[in-house]
């Protein structure tokens, strides 16, 4: 396994931690829907991270094969973000918008968390 493969695994069991911990907020503490709205957010993060890592791998075996390469996916990535706000906006009992916003930014938070740690370790 390449070092960029082992890094985008590492990258979602971090993500899948933190939807456990948000599930567990959201059955454990008064704040159901804050929690349920970072969960809702972090889900839809968490596709969108599997989604520009398979892309990204695609893209960097076509560019290797000199091939054509199709695109990273972002109106993809985009409806995704569309589709959890107008989830947010229909069922306001249920989530918190600005939760589901900043939900929405995790994998990026995991993303820069992961590089900080282990930018020393992958290069040696």
């Amino acid at each position: 396994m390449t070092n960029i493969k082992i890094q985008y695994a590492r990258q979602r069991k971090w993500m899948f931690y933190l939807l456990a911990i948000l599930v567990l907020g959201a059955g454990f503490t008064p704040y159901l829907r804050i929690f349920l709205g970072l969960l809702l957010g972090s889900a839809i993060s968490f596709y969108n991270l599997y989604l520009l890592q398979k892309k990204s791998i695609e893209f960097t075996e076509a560019i290797a094969k000199k091939e054509k390469a199709r695109g990273l996916g972002t109106i993809s990535r985009f409806a995704a973000v569309a589709l959890a706000i107008i989830i947010a906006l229909r069922y306001e009992e249920y989530f918190h918008v600005i939760a589901v916003i900043i939900g929405l930014m995790t994998s990026y938070l995991v993303i820069m968390i992961d590089f900080m740690m282990y930018k020393n370790k992958d290069s040696a």
